[in-house]
């Protein structure tokens, strides 16, 4: 069994989860009983990780209708409405996301009084977070075989049990692994600027007794020459209908290095980020953040003052760079247009 603590929980109708910011000095949790409270954690990036926010959206919704101050179900509804568009816009490029809050909102209009529909909305938050630790370990047992004794992986940012309900979505594969005594290496490519692969898959592939060293983003391309990768895996936050794979910064470079060198490009994630009514680049919308994330590493400013940086949260990999697709319905191979329809399924 996975030797790790959960990202977020719910307990005694408050909920629980790791200040990612934190890690790996620090192990601390945020507990708050506030929806809006959640709302900050996510935009602040204290939970990250498309499955995980999904999750984090679902329980802030449930924390909304736990605190309800009132019986009338139609003043319930026009005040969930206000409250999950507020959720679901927390951050953008993650489909999760709103797919969680949709969820939980859609099952509240089939209630008849809003002790119902707070009952429902809770019931839906668990089964979503439950459905998605499922989903992973899924996702694991169905990418493990790609993993040889001796392998060396790579990956980029945090797909791991941090990002996700537990198990994690790339990292899912190596655990599985880990368990059946495949003796392998991982090259976690550190992630700035919030460096969530030095920091963070670093930290939880350490603690499950995986051998993972760190290496720049930048040198990507020595490391494909230098050292044998035999697999690249990352995670997802939104696949469209076609493939287009929308994820942390750093892995369109990262799939087009293993094109060049050969390696199989893998992408790990549930049915959840899987955004069927988008097909190309235009469809997804790339979250921009503040360039004070960029130009600061912790307290230290890096850049003169009066300088500022652009930051692209996310990049966006074409189908044709990518191997394959790991699923918990199944491994998703090209054509993508034609097998992502047949295996996720029809809009």
């Amino acid at each position: 069994m996975l030797n790790l603590p959960k990202t977020i929980v719910w307990e005694n109708g408050r909920v629980k989860l790791i200040n990612q910011k934190l890690l790996p000095h620090k192990l601390e949790y945020i507990e708050t009983d506030n929806w809006e409270r959640v709302v900050k954690s996510i935009k602040d990036m204290e939970i990250r990780g498309a499955p995980a926010i999904g999750v984090a959206g679902a329980f802030a919704i449930a924390l909304f209708a736990n605190k309800y101050d009132g019986e009338n179900l139609e003043k319930f509804m026009q005040d969930l409405e206000k409250v999950s568009k507020i959720v679901a816009t927390a951050r953008p490029t993650a489909v999760n996301l709103s797919w969680a809050v949709e969820r939980v909102k859609n099952v509240a209009k089939t209630a008849t009084s809003v002790e119902e529909a707070r009952r429902l909305i809770l019931d839906e938050a668990l089964k979503i977070q439950r459905e998605d630790e499922e989903a992973n370990r899924k996702i694991g047992e169905l990418g493990e075989p790609l993993i040889e004794d001796g392998d060396t992986v790579i990956t980029v940012c945090n797909a791991g049990s941090l990002a996700t309900s537990y198990w994690g979505t790339a990292t899912a594969p190596l655990y599985v692994a880990k368990e059946k005594g495949k003796s392998f290496r991982v090259i976690a490519l550190e992630t700035r600027p919030y460096l969530q692969g030095a920091r963070l898959t670093a930290w939880e592939l350490s603690m499950a007794g995986i051998d993972v060293v760190v290496a720049t983003d930048n040198s990507i391309g020595i490391l494909a020459m230098k050292e044998k990768i035999n697999l690249a895996i990352t995670g997802a936050d939104r696949i469209t209908s076609i493939g287009y794979v929308a994820n942390k910064l750093g892995t369109y470079p990262l799939a087009l290095m293993s094109r060049v060198h050969n390696i199989p490009f893998y992408v790990a994630a549930p049915s959840s980020s899987f955004d069927l009514k988008a097909r190309g680049p235009e469809d997804i919308e790339i979250e921009i953040r503040s360039s004070e994330e960029v130009v600061y590493i912790g307290n230290m400013r890096i850049t003169p003052e009066n300088v500022k940086a652009i930051y692209y949260a996310f990049d966006i990999t074409p189908p044709q760079l990518v191997t394959g697709i790991l699923t918990e319905k199944g491994i998703i191979y090209p054509p993508y247009e034609k097998n992502i329809k047949r295996i996720i399924g029809k809009n």
